[in-house]
């Protein structure tokens, strides 16, 4: 049973040693993990890549690991509602494409977040999927909270034998028919996660170049 895992390149040691033993603990349970550009490469642009590795698989585990660090910033800058932000982390912004996608496909999802990691958009919890927050330590994939939910994921891609998942063409895809899929807080929230993300590179770029 393939299952889409969506991670972005790992940065540090401590990352690839967490993400290798998701990789390995999905496969003692008789998973196969799928990536764009780390198990199946293709010559496509990485949306379509996304699209069709995706329409293969039963189900979908996000990783969300520390891509930007932004140490000072400013959220809603220069507006009445203004909030200093120090020390926050972002994840790729394909975490959340990749899990609007899953949504819209309807298959399972199972978040993990690296602690630390900023959830918001589809990464925190009150939709349709838990939120694991865990420490870069392989040992943590033993712990009961996540056997637990591990189990309860996978009976959900058990619940439809047989079903099949159809491949939505990127060329026939419409922003509308992406985010209809999504409820109105999810929608929101994914916004407010990518603006949040946009805001930061910009904040820290500024800091860079002077």
């Amino acid at each position: 049973m393939n299952i889409f895992v969506s991670v972005g390149t790992t940065a540090t040691p401590a990352q690839e040693a967490f993400v290798r033993a998701i990789e390995e603990r999905l496969r003692t349970e008789g998973l196969v993990p799928q990536t764009v550009g780390r198990t199946y490469f293709t010559a496509d642009s990485p949306f379509i890549g996304v699209n069709k590795l995706m329409g293969s698989c039963k189900g979908a585990v996000v990783i969300a690991l520390e891509r930007v660090h932004l140490g000072t910033g400013t959220e809603r800058r220069d507006s009445p509602k203004a909030v200093p932000l120090h020390d926050i982390k972002f994840a790729t912004p394909w975490n959340q494409i990749e899990a609007a996608l899953a949504y819209a496909q309807k298959i399972p999802l199972l978040v993990i977040a690296e602690d630390g990691v900023r959830q918001d958009g589809l990464l925190e919890n009150g939709f349709d999927w838990y939120v694991i927050k865990a420490k870069l330590d392989p040992a943590f994939l033993s712990s009961t909270e996540f056997n637990g939910v591990l189990a309860s994921w996978k009976q959900k891609l058990t619940a439809a034998p047989g079903k099949t998942f159809p491949v939505i063409a990127p060329a026939e895809m419409t922003v509308g028919q992406l985010v209809g899929a999504l409820k109105p807080t999810q929608l929101w929230a994914l916004m407010g996660s990518l603006s949040a993300l946009v805001a930061g590179a910009f904040t820290l770029g500024a800091k860079l170049f002077h």
